[in-house]
């Protein structure tokens, strides 16, 4: 620990990345995640008191009702900085909620699953998604539901490393994990490792291909503690999974950045051809927020494009990618930046896929504490979700 904050100190004396700010931990009642139904009702999970809850929005947002509570006891959450609750809404309405539960030991965690078959008025008693309950790293969860109905659920496991360590062998890092539902969170099946050497505390994102097939992105440890990130296919039979290095900054450092990516598929249906990856890199020549594409059969990333300005520490980006009625791939690229004392949304939008984009401009502005930014879509409409201390926000983009 120590070693990472010379790391950090070194990197400010060079006028580099202002590491520190990109991390800055958000507070737990402004971690929220949200999403939209088949009829527009905006859902929203959050924190409050050591408790998850659920509340919901009929007027996009401006008002919301009371909130349900997920567990049934008081607990220790993960929802700060990179970790925050999950929330998605299956294909048959059903309402699905993950989170981490801090335990005793420092990084320790249980990743939790709560359903509502009942469209939000109750949720069944919660289950803890893995079948290992060792007072161990199950952290940074991230929830995926595909159309077919399907549950997946990633997160960050150390048990790997800790069996590695008590028979004298060297291990990087930590791994990725998942566990299925097939019944539609009734149960899960049992947990599987996707790829071992994951960065210990950087989010993971999901999202699917046009068949269903769950995809993953997360920043990874490669040789010589390169922080660049790698992607994977969640094999839908029992095969090996086969991971691909995604990105190529060569980023250096000993140490978890907490920074994760974003990622959206890229085309529908026939016209699918990979993925759309937004992520921050801080290789000594060229720190900042970088955008490319990965090609989904070759497993061949672009040259990554720059953007935001590293000055005003860039960073947590998200996309999204929607086909227009002309079929035409359109994709919306948000991120957080913070000049002086105001915070700002930048946005961009790209009409072609990705291969170009119009100039960023500011999408929101705040003078108090922020959430990092979200992007949901309904129907054609894309909206940014943005929580600050002044109130929750939910803007049109299109």
């Amino acid at each position: 620990m120590r070693y990472f904050f010379a790391v950090l100190s070194l990197i400010f004396s060079l006028n580099l990345v202002a590491h520190e700010a990109h991390t800055e931990k958000v507070a737990s009642k402004l971690a929220i995640s949200v999403a939209l139904d088949s009829a527009g009702k905006l859902w929203r999970a959050s924190v409050q008191d050591g408790f998850v809850q659920v509340d919901v929005s009929a007027d996009l947002g401006k008002t919301f009702n009371k909130s349900v509570k997920l567990n049934v006891a008081a607990q220790k959450i993960g929802a700060d900085g990179e970790a925050r609750p999950k929330i998605a809404i299956a294909p048959e309405g059903n309402i699905y909620v993950t989170w981490t539960q801090m335990l005793n030991k420092p990084f320790t965690g249980y990743v939790w699953f709560a359903r509502s078959i009942n469209g939000g008025k109750s949720f069944e008693k919660p289950i803890i998604v893995h079948q290992d309950r060792a007072e161990i790293t199950h952290r940074f969860d991230a929830l995926n539901v595909s159309a077919d109905g399907n549950i997946t659920v990633t997160w960050v496991d150390k048990r790997d490393l800790i069996a590695a360590q008590a028979s004298g062998k060297k291990y990087d890092g930590a791994a990725i994990y998942y566990a299925v539902s097939a019944d539609k969170g009734v149960s899960f099946q049992s947990e599987k490792k996707l790829a071992d050497s994951s960065c210990e505390c950087c989010r993971i994102v999901t999202t699917n291909k046009p068949d269903g097939t769950t995809v993953v992105l997360w920043r990874h440890v490669f040789e010589g503690s390169e922080r660049d990130h790698n992607i994977a296919e969640i094999p839908k039979t029992d095969v090996k999974p086969e991971p691909h290095r995604a990105t190529f900054g060569h980023w250096k450092i000993d140490g978890c950045p907490h920074h994760g990516a974003a990622l959206a598929s890229g085309g529908e249906a026939e016209n699918w051809w990979g993925y759309h990856m937004a992520y921050f890199d801080g290789n000594d020549t060229n720190p900042g927020l970088y955008y490319s594409r990965m090609d989904g059969v070759a497993w061949a990333s672009s040259p990554a494009k720059k953007f935001g300005n590293n000055k005003n520490q860039a960073g947590h980006p998200a996309l999204l990618s929607l086909s227009s009625q002309k079929n035409e791939e359109q994709v919306w690229l948000v991120w957080r930046e913070v000049e002086a004392k105001n915070t700002k949304i930048m946005g961009m939008f790209s009409d072609n896929g990705g291969r170009n984009w119009n100039d960023a401009k500011i999408l929101a502005t705040t003078l108090v504490k922020a959430d990092y930014p979200q992007l949901i879509s309904y129907g054609k409409q894309v909206y940014l979700s943005w929580n600050t201390l002044n109130g929750y926000q939910l803007i049109l983009l299109n």
